[in-house]
């Protein structure tokens, strides 16, 4: 049976003694030491907290700890305080109440610590010390200054009970000296030692091997090398007697294995026949996409290969396959802005592409930039001090690649007063004894920000400005022709000549999208883009086919221009929120009456096949368009898209309309749903781009 993980952390950073100096960190490290070691996805410990407390009371919780443990509970100590060496040569650990001049009543000896870790029945017990050695006595005491305190002397391994204990110290001994009766050491901080600690064990770091898990000796290895690169005057040690590894926590540094593709599968791959080697490019990309990550890795590293050596058109196929699982993580630049001391501005980068593409690890490039990993990307936070300009990075490293992401803005200890109004000048005729009063700004008026010049006067792309224009040559295109073949408004009614105004409607807003500034880098393209995904199908009269041309090609103007933009880039994640969820459940009622519409006309008659047929194409097409809308990033651009599928499933249901025959037999309920469905599905758009606006 599987015992119990438990852990007790006692920090003791006030002290009543005025000759022991108060230490700024152990609190503050006592709630992030907890917090990791009770994280569920990391150690999954019980975890008690004992802050600045008495001698007797921090006693009696280490006692309680280890008398009431089985043996196989796995027992975590760890001590974050003052470390006092008697002139007889005890280690003590400072309490609140410790007077340096009665240790032995008023401290915690280590010796009463080392006899309940011999005395407990669990055969796992690990003690973590992180603590500033030295003395500190009232004035006219005699110490010897350059004594050491050696902490591994009060804990020896053979006092252990054999098997399954472990002492780790941030460091073995540091010399120790007085000014007066204050302690002058001060270049031990605790916050050195288990801060190593808690990065080491939150992001993974501390797993050398990349097996998953964390072993204590690497653990000590990492912390060792840690340690010793922020602070080369401590030197952590131990004294580990364990049978087998002691695992503490979990890794999402897990180094995934390739698993190797099937034996005609990379025949195929050598074969000398170009085209069987192109073949297994197409099966090779799909195994890139599999969940299973040791699949896609063995498939990432044949294409690799077949990108390097193979000819260039196998070359180029294989290379283009290969990088639909790089690495992407968005935003490519994480801009704060201005940061006010006491205020905890929080941020997302989101990964997109392949499972492989998401399996990834973040590196902070400064201790102030912390990261939290989470399934879908990682949340960054700041815990800055100096005010002044940051600049820092993150790295996302994966199987696959390894991209920067860039974090900036101004750290300031208040905001920035609103400057005052430069007075009016005099005029020339007044007295010179009076002043005339300054006319004071509004302050919503001052406050109001000036937007870039970029932004307001900037010349758009040109292909963004060509596909503004296709999209108005397509609608201005129609409405002379719509009413050139109805010769009356009856006909133009009766006819379906009515149809194309939705299209002249939506084709005239995506082409003003496309050129206005704000509008023509996400929402534009992704607007045209989902209409002409529908519209584009030839499901109507013959005058319909150059506006759908005109549309398909402003289309492709408009992803050109978003793929010179790099500022962003696209990619797709889960579905944003409940609205996401609600559009895909739109977009299936209307596939569905659409199908029901397609079955109805077939069995009315076969000679209606090819128009059950582009029912079926407008019903995929359709559902492909709104699954695309809602995982689609940035969320703007994934939104625009969406609109523009509604917008294009109005125009198509509206043509559709005329194919249904007037017979008792045809009920158009299909046709229904599909209305009602792609209404409801504009509607869900609108309201998502009222979101994201607000």
């Amino acid at each position: 049976m599987t015992g119990e993980r438990r852990a007790l952390i006692i920090a003791n950073g006030e002290y009543d003694n005025a000759g022991l100096s108060a230490l700024r960190s152990p609190a503050a490290d006592a709630e992030a030491l907890a917090e990791v070691l009770a994280d569920r996805a990391v150690s999954e410990f019980d975890v008690q907290v004992v802050r600045d407390e008495t001698a007797h009371v921090i006693a009696g919780r280490v006692e309680d700890l280890f008398a009431d443990s089985a043996p196989d509970d796995v027992l975590l100590v760890h001590f974050s305080c003052h470390g006092l060496k008697s002139e007889s040569g005890e280690l003590f650990f400072a309490a609140r109440n410790t007077r340096p001049e009665r240790l032995a009543s008023t401290a915690v000896p280590a010796d009463f610590v080392q006899r309940c870790m011999r005395m407990s029945r669990s055969r796992s017990i690990v003690l973590l010390l992180d603590c500033c050695y030295g003395g500190a006595f009232s004035q006219g005491v005699a110490v010897r200054a350059t004594g050491e305190a050696n902490v591994l002397d009060a804990f020896p391994g053979a006092g252990f009970g054999g098997r399954g204990r472990a002492v780790i110290t941030a460091s073995n001994s540091i010399e120790y000296a007085f000014e007066g009766d204050q302690l002058a050491d001060d270049h031990a901080r605790p916050s050195v030692f288990t801060s190593a600690l808690v990065d080491g064990l939150r992001t993974g770091d501390a797993d050398r091997d990349e097996d998953g898990w964390i072993a204590l000796s690497e653990l000590y290895d990492y912390l060792f090398d840690s340690v010793r690169e922020r602070n080369p005057n401590q030197t952590p040690s131990r004294d580990i007697e364990m049978q087998g590894e002691l695992y503490l926590a979990r890794s999402r540094r897990r180094r995934i294995k390739p698993s190797p593709v099937p034996a005609d599968l990379r025949a195929a791959s050598e074969d000398p026949n170009m085209f069987t080697r192109l073949g297994a490019v197409t099966e090779l990309q799909r195994r890139l996409t599999s969940d299973n990550l040791s699949v896609a890795i063995g498939a990432h590293e044949v294409l690799a290969t077949m990108a390097q050596t193979d000819i260039q058109h196998i070359a180029e196929a294989a290379d283009l396959a290969r990088r639909e699982a790089l690495v992407r993580a968005e935003p490519e630049v994480i801009r704060f802005g201005e940061v006010v001391r006491g205020s905890r501005p929080v941020a997302r980068v989101r990964l997109s592409g392949p499972p492989i593409a998401r399996a990834c690890r973040f590196a902070s490039s400064h201790s102030w930039l912390r990261v939290t990993e989470d399934g879908d990307g990682a949340e960054i936070s700041l815990d800055l001090s100096e005010p002044g300009a940051f600049d820092g990075r993150i790295t996302v490293t994966g199987p696959t690649g390894e991209v920067l992401v860039r974090v900036e803005g101004q750290f300031v200890a208040e905001p920035a007063p609103i400057p005052a109004p430069p007075p009016e000048p005099l005029p020339k005729s007044a007295p010179p004894v009076e002043t005339a009063v300054p006319k004071p700004v509004p302050l919503a008026e001052a406050a109001v920000p000036v937007p870039p010049v970029e932004a307001v006067a900037g010349k758009p792309d040109p292909f963004a400005a060509a596909a503004g224009l296709l999209a108005f040559a397509g609608a201005v295109y129609l409405v002379p022709i719509a009413f050139a073949v109805s010769h009356s408004l009856e006909d133009f009614f009766e006819d379906g000549g009515w149809t194309v105004i939705p299209l002249v409607v939506f084709a005239t807003a995506a082409g003003i999208a496309m050129l206005l500034p704000n509008t023509r880098r996400m929402v534009g393209p992704g607007a045209l883009s989902g209409l002409a995904l529908l519209s584009a199908i030839p499901s109507g009269p013959a005058l319909l086919v150059l506006t759908d041309g005109c549309l398909f090609a402003g289309a492709v103007c408009a992803m050109v221009a978003v793929r010179r933009d790099r500022s962003f880039r696209l990619g797709l994640g889960k579905p944003r929120d409940g609205l996401a969820v609600a559009a895909l459940v739109a977009g299936a009622g209307c596939a569905a009456g659409l199908v029901t519409e397609a079955v109805e006309l077939v069995n009315y008659s076969s000679s209606r096949a090819d128009e059950a047929a582009i029912y079926l194409v407008v019903s995929v097409a359709l559902l492909i368009g709104t699954v695309l809308g809602a995982l689609l990033r940035p969320a703007a651009f994934g939104v625009a898209f969406l609109g523009g599928v509604a917008a294009g499933g109005i125009v198509m249901v509206c043509a559709l309309f005329y194919a249904i025959p007037s017979s008792s037999s045809v009920t158009g309920a299909g046709w229904g749903i599909a209305l009602a469905a792609v209404l409801s599905l504009a509607i869900v758009a609108g309201l998502a781009a009222r979101k994201a606006k607000s």
